[in-house]
């Protein structure tokens, strides 16, 4: 299977051919899901190319899969649970398969979160000094980067009180954050599911400490988002402010649930069921749409040509939309910790290189940074580019007119490039000649036939951002199936996590640190030394 992809990949024609030789490439190399159009035709997939990643797709069990998933059947079997983000954003009743009472319960937490963030919001819950005027959500990892990147790509639809995001133990994130804040108008939400992140609680010592100069109880404006009850409530947080998800939602899956509550203070319930709205008719078109018209699926598969077949190690994701800055560092977390596996279900090793590094910014600004490498570099980058039809500033429409026209012009000057004879014609015109010209012409080359998509969507709403969640959830999904690997684990993260709690009594002094490597001790010694 693998073999034949990278066969595939080594024949693979140029863009630019492709194009010449299929007038109507555009239309059979794209597809539609509601309002958003998936361009995938600036890539080197040919007809021949997509059926043998249609056929590994099949051969992989993608559609049987996705339905035990949608099922609750346990497909993440190293920790033997059920994979149910999908359920916290169905609304239309509970998915075959799930028991009702799992459901119910679903809606239940929702209902609550609902009847609290319309309270923080309408002055129903107060703090010391009033109504909230300021929330600090606390959390790391898929507690911090969902609500985080969505909160800032809704900021048109942002109506309640300030929202701000503390996820690192660096005392200068929290510190930044509470400063000019009021202790009496701070709504603190601790959002950590076992409420025993490290990073998580350290902040959240550090709050409740700043809060008590000013609050008597400093507890009452804090809300948890926890399934730990009983360490929430040894912390004094009351019951009816804890939130609690299932071990069968992911941390990096999570922002459609209780992890999701300060993105619904910031943009009320409404907006937030619209923000649900839109992954569940991700959903529903995942599951029903044939492969070769299925976004998530086809999407997917373009991401394992450019990777295990033709061999390129990273993907730039480049949304030409301001508010969606924060999606980069989102779908880092997403694809990354999902996918970045080398061990394939049943214990053996990948056959392939599995996910690709992902990283991006959004445009124009990456243009007058990065783009110079992924035009004119050695390497071959991917890029996939996200656009809005229309903005949410028509009084400066002109503003969108220049930023659409840049993005597509990205993604033609990539395909297209600038041959040497096309140069050599900029420096003649320059009134250049001999050797200076053919110099200065060299270094105006582009090389082009570098491939890309666009995701064209009408306007950054709270449905069409679920749209887009919801749709890179799948495509990490599939790629996984695909792989071999469980998408639904992260033992990466843990070594880590296990030698920094060994090494903070070394750097307190309480123990030796003989038995760590001579980099680490030299290290200690350094950072230790106050002379």
């Amino acid at each position: 299977m693998w073999d034949d992809l990278k066969t595939a990949a080594e024949k693979r024609p140029t863009i630019q051919t492709l194009f010449e030789a299929d007038p109507k490439r555009a239309e059979q190399f794209s597809i539609s899901q509601g309002d958003m159009l998936f361009d995938y035709s600036k890539t080197q997939i040919d007809a021949d190319a997509r059926r043998l990643l249609l056929a590994m797709a099949q051969e992989a069990g993608v559609e049987a899969k996705r339905d035990r998933m949608f099922s609750g059947a346990h497909i993440n079997e190293t920790e033997d649970r059920a994979v149910l983000h999908t359920m916290l954003r169905n609304l239309g009743g509970a998915p075959t398969g799930v028991p009702e009472e799992e459901y119910h319960e679903v809606l239940s937490i929702r209902a609550a979160m609902e009847t609290f963030a319309t309270a923080v919001r309408d002055g129903g819950f107060t703090g010391q000094g009033g109504a909230i005027t300021d929330v600090i959500n606390i959390g790391i990892g898929g507690s911090d980067l969902g609500p985080a990147m969505g909160t800032l790509a809704l900021a048109p639809y942002y109506d309640g009180p300030r929202v701000q995001f503390v996820s690192n133990v660096d005392g200068a994130d929290i510190a930044d954050a509470l400063k000019g804040l009021n202790p009496e108008t701070t709504l603190v939400i601790v959002a950590s599911k076992t409420f025993t992140t490290i990073e998580t609680m350290t902040n959240a010592r550090t709050a409740f400490d700043w809060m008590k100069g000013q609050v008597a109880d400093p507890a009452t404006q804090f809300a948890a988002v926890s399934s730990a009850t009983d360490k929430t409530s040894a912390f004094g947080i009351d019951p009816s402010r804890v939130f609690g998800f299932e071990d069968w939602v992911g941390g990096r899956y999570s922002m459609w649930g209780p992890i999701g509550l300060s993105l619904m203070i910031a943009i009320g319930p409404e907006k937030f069921l619209e923000f649900l709205e839109g992954g569940w008719a991700m959903d529903k078109h995942f599951q029903t749409a044939p492969p070769l018209e299925n976004m998530p699926m086809m999407l997917a598969l373009v991401g394992l040509w450019h990777n295990q077949g033709c061999g390129h190690a990273t993907r730039a994701v480049l949304p030409y939309d301001n508010r969606l800055s924060r999606l980069p560092a989102y779908l880092q977390q997403l694809e990354m910790e999902s996918n970045g596996k080398s061990v394939v279900m049943d214990g053996g090793d990948v056959p392939v290189h599995s996910g690709p590094v992902v990283w991006g910014e959004p445009g124009t600004n990456g243009q007058h940074a990065f783009y110079q490498l992924i035009h004119q570099g050695t390497r071959v980058i991917p890029c996939e580019f996200l656009v809005a039809r229309e903005g949410h500033e028509p009084e400066l429409s002109h503003h969108h007119q220049l930023l659409v026209a840049n993005c597509l012009a990205q993604s033609e000057a990539l395909m297209v490039g600038r041959s040497l004879d096309e140069a050599r014609d900029i420096m003649v015109a320059k009134g250049l000649s001999g050797e200076e010209l053919e110099r200065q012409a060299r270094h105006r080359v582009f090389p082009g036939n570098r491939p890309s998509t666009t995701l064209v969507y009408p306007k950054l709403t709270p449905y069409v951002l679920g749209q887009i969640i919801a749709l890179y959830e799948h495509r990490v999904f599939v790629e996984g199936v695909i792989l071999g690997i469980n998408s639904f684990d992260q033992w990466g993260v843990e070594l880590g996590k296990e030698l920094a709690n060994k090494l903070t009594p070394i750097l307190r002094g309480e123990e030796s640190a003989a038995a760590k490597d001579g980099s680490t001790q030299m290290l200690l010694r350094y950072l230790q030394d106050k002379s």
